[in-house]
């Protein structure tokens, strides 16, 4: 009789605020509804244009080298794998920009799918659909969705490892450690988190959480299960590696010295120290947790150049009380998903150089970095319908404010794209990158096919020129430290030994939002130092843009 009058209260108990939310967000149509949402602003913000920050054309000219240069190129960069993919697009399309980026959108849609199914009967549904709509509504997630950076492609492969972790570890069935019976999935954890490594290789720190994580549920034989499998597949790929491309591949040192230098861009000032690591890890705590994390949820201008240590320790702050909840509740999957995204996050402050601060380095680890602080709070605010009311509408605005964000750059971005896709590809530049990139495509055409340009965005340039390579300058080389510019003698000898016959001067804004006339000068400190020692081996040859922000190309007589 107790049973059912307890059963009788349980029926009438008033439906809370968080369960209305469940229910209205468990219709299947609704997830439909936010995807949809998601594509239409992937679709009105697509840009059809190279990013003046790269990567993302580095990334391309390593797709053609790998067709045109196999076995004897090799990609050992931070993203191994994205570039094996564009190779493959290339052989099909060729080096077809608008191909590349359609197929990061397709990475953007899957991607997305993926990670909700990761989520879907593991965390609450209400932060279930809340990460949804910030996975379909942040403007920085739909702006990489249609570029050539990595992350669409990195954040795929990230949600596939995550829906197959997540299910074979708190689903319905989860791993026991039996091998004998289990070995298909273990594999298939292994071949994940191999994948993930060649994804980004920052994520060797993520295999370090995928360990940690077992040894600290006290699950051994898990965590020798999980790295057996993993190592397995690594050896696999790296016998493959040399053997298909030999002493091509043994390149990798050259990206660990960069990340050991201190200065990225100049090897001569050496190798960082125990403290210089420290510092890095300080510098990058503020930036990325007091300064990126705001920008990229809309709390702070984009042009915000200052970080607040203060609003960083709030964000470790809350995603340590998030886990802590998740430890207290059982909530494993929220636990995992912190384990994970803060043991990257957290190494990648301690490797990377603070000046290549940029939102990327930490947007793919929002959608777990929120899913966790946002856990924290859902259960301190669930005492009653009022505090759970509060909750339910502060993630409601944080939606709005960034779905209006992202219409608003879509809105703004149509005109653009109209113009690049009816022909006039430099459409949207600055004037500083048209001309440069404008003259880029006159040596592709005007030029001697063995000429070699000497520039300062190599691979952009190469994406403009149609396949041509160029000569890359990173920093200024042969540096005499007392002027800060090169040995005129010696950068010829390195020019000449490395067959360079031109080189391209341009007056690329040192602020890319105003021309306030100081320029990217390090082609500059190069070229300089022979024009006043030796006039007459330095001819001007093209110059696009007049006296307004020009690029001049000027050929080399040795």
């Amino acid at each position: 009789m107790a049973l059912k009058n307890t059963s009788k209260t349980e029926k009438n108990k008033p439906i809370s605020i968080y369960e209305k939310f469940a229910a209205f967000f468990g219709s299947n149509k609704l997830f439909y509804v936010i995807l949809g949402v998601g594509v239409f602003l992937s679709i009105i913000s697509f840009n059809a244009r190279i990013s003046e920050a790269h990567d993302d054309s580095l990334y391309i000219e390593a797709g053609y080298r790998y067709v045109h240069e196999f076995p004897n190129f090799f990609y050992t960069s931070n993203a191994p794998m994205y570039p094996m993919f564009l190779a493959l697009l290339t052989l099909i399309f060729g080096t077809n920009l608008i191909v590349f980026k359609i197929f990061s959108m397709l990475f953007f849609v899957l991607g997305t799918i993926m990670y909700y199914k990761a989520l879907d009967k593991k965390v609450p549904d209400l932060l279930k659909h809340f990460t949804l709509l910030f996975l379909c509504t942040n403007y920085l997630i739909i702006y990489y969705s249609s570029q050539t950076f990595s992350e669409s492609f990195y954040m795929l492969v990230q949600s596939v490892f995550l829906y197959y972790f997540m299910n074979y570890n708190f689903g319905r069935n989860p791993l026991t450690g039996d091998y004998k019976t289990e070995y298909k999935k273990w594999l298939t954890i292994g071949f994940m988190m191999m994948l993930l490594t060649l994804a980004k290789n920052i994520l060797v720190f993520g295999i370090a959480a995928i360990i940690m994580f077992y040894v600290f549920r006290k699950e051994y034989k898990k965590a020798l299960l999980s790295l057996i499998s993993f190592s397995l597949f690594k050896i696999l790929y790296e016998v493959i590696k040399n053997m298909v491309w030999g002493a091509s591949a043994i390149q990798y040192q050259s990206q660990m010295g960069i990340l050991l230098n201190k200065d990225p861009y100049d090897a001569t000032k050496g190798q960082e120290d125990f403290f210089g690591f420290v510092g890095r890890f300080t510098n990058n705590f503020g930036l990325y947790l007091g300064k990126r994390f705001y920008q990229i949820l809309g709390f702070m201008d984009s042009e915000n150049t200052e970080e607040s240590y203060l609003l960083a320790f709030l964000v470790f702050g809350l995603c340590a009380y998030g886990l802590y909840r998740a430890l207290k509740e059982k909530q494993y999957a929220i636990t995992f998903l912190l384990f994970f995204a803060g043991t990257i996050s957290l190494g990648t402050f301690f490797v990377l150089q603070a000046r290549w601060d940029q939102p990327r380095f930490i947007l793919v680890h929002m959608p777990a970095i929120l899913l966790g602080i946002f856990y924290g709070i859902y259960k301190l605010m669930e005492k009653d319908n009022f505090n759970q009311f509060l909750f339910s509408t502060l993630m409601m605005l944080v939606v709005c404010s960034m779905l209006i964000s992202s219409i608003n750059r879509g809105l703004s971005n149509i005109p653009i794209v109209k113009k690049n896709l009816s022909g006039d590809i430099y459409y949207g530049y600055t004037p500083d990158w048209r001309n440069y990139l404008e003259l880029s495509a006159w040596c592709k055409d005007s030029l001697p096919e063995s000429a070699l340009v000497a520039c300062r965005k190599a691979p952009m340039s190469f994406v403009y020129a149609k396949g041509k390579h160029f000569y890359p300058i990173y920093s200024v080389i042969a540096k005499d430290t007392a002027t800060e510019q090169s040995n005129p003698d010696s950068v010829l000898a390195i020019f000449k030994r490395n067959k360079v016959t031109h080189i391209m001067l341009a007056s690329l804004r040192l602020n890319p939002k105003q021309n306030t006339g100081d320029i990217i000068n390090t082609v500059h400190n190069i070229a300089i130092p022979i024009m006043n020692k030796y006039p007459d081996k330095m001819r001007l040859v093209k110059q696009i843009g007049g006296d307004f922000e020009p690029a001049a190309l000027f050929e080399i007589k040795y």
